[in-house]
């Protein structure tokens, strides 16, 4: 590949087009909301906790036993999702059963993994 393949080789920017992807761009806030999300779908023990009340409401021992952790693990990285509105939860007498907060967050994972699935094809 050479090196200025990714580059103009003109300076000549389309200004309507740069004023009009400015206009779509989040703000710096939204921003940050989205990135700090993208964060907690970094880490593979959150994803398959995701992953896994992506098909079912589940209490944290059948998600202890579904992932093979044990309760602390699981208890801290529900607590993380819980605080950023990705997961939700319902108390029914003892036990605490978790579910995802909304099918944004279904679709969210679906799509990227649909997406890896697809690149898996090439």
């Amino acid at each position: 590949m050479k090196e200025n393949q990714y580059v103009c080789l003109e300076n000549c920017p389309h200004y309507n087009k740069v004023e009009e992807a400015k206009v779509k761009e989040p703000t710096r806030n939204q921003i940050l909301s989205l990135s700090n999300m993208f964060k907690l779908f970094a880490d593979d023990t959150r994803l398959r906790i995701i992953c896994v009340l992506i098909k079912e409401e589940l209490c944290v021992c059948d998600l202890c036993e579904a992932l093979k952790l044990n309760q602390s693990t699981v208890s801290h990285q529900l607590q993380l999702l819980r605080n950023s509105n990705l997961v939700k939860y319902r108390r029914e007498g003892k036990q605490i059963f978790y579910s995802l907060q909304d099918d944004h967050v279904e679709r969210i994972i679906s799509q990227a993994l649909e997406h890896i699935l697809e690149e898996g094809k090439k």
